[in-house]
């Protein structure tokens, strides 16, 4: 699950290296959310509709 490398190069105590990991996860997911995916979303035309509304 963890890579070894990252597990053995955080420091602390085991509940100390998973509370590090989690804010490093969640740090990640939130510049995803906050600034990659809406510039990502900006080069895809994912936002054009493409399903006609029925006469």
């Amino acid at each position: 699950m963890i890579s070894t490398w990252l597990w053995s190069r955080t420091p602390g105590a085991t509940w100390l290296k998973i509370l590090l990991l989690i804010v490093v996860i969640a740090a990640i997911v939130m510049v995803l959310f906050e600034w990659v995916f809406p510039w990502v979303s900006t080069l895809l035309p994912i936002q054009d509709p493409t399903i006609e509304e029925a006469p």
